[in-house]
């Protein structure tokens, strides 16, 4: 079983942003938790900054991977683009946050690409990515 993990704009800062928000966890650590936890699981990690590249990734997923694991960070909110290549994916998509976004500030607490998922998992800080995994797998048991 193959997930890739999609990581936008500042996932890479991790473990120096605000740890209230985000935990205390680099992307390294996170990264390799996820390894060690699920080693049925053959993960490929990406993270950028860059949009296009972002949606580079989704748009080779679907002959690549059997799901797909995304964290579009600031994107979520913003990228009409990102939300596109979402809706042209075929395997099953889960967006994830750190943060809880519907206690952060307006402009943060809608996510316009979550809807072109199968669900977002938001607040439970690296753990949300630990459920994000897991319900990947049921999705993909039952695809």
């Amino acid at each position: 079983m193959k997930i890739i993990v999609i990581n936008g704009p500042n996932l890479n800062m991790l473990g120096a942003r605000d740890h209230h928000q985000y935990g205390t966890e680099s992307l390294e650590n996170l990264e390799s938790e996820l390894k060690r936890n699920f080693e049925d699981v053959d993960f490929v990690f990406v993270q950028s900054n860059l949009e296009g590249e972002i949606i580079n990734f989704i748009q080779g997923a679907s002959d690549n991977y059997d799901a797909l694991i995304i964290n579009p960070a600031g994107y979520s909110h913003t990228s009409v683009a990102i939300r596109d290549s979402l809706e042209i994916c075929k395997i099953p998509k889960i967006e994830v946050h750190l943060s809880n976004i519907s206690d952060r500030e307006d402009f943060r607490s809608k996510s316009i690409t979550a809807s072109k998922t199968n669900g977002y998992i938001s607040g439970f800080k690296k753990y949300s990515y630990f459920a994000a995994v897991y319900l990947a797998k049921i999705l993909i048991a039952n695809k």
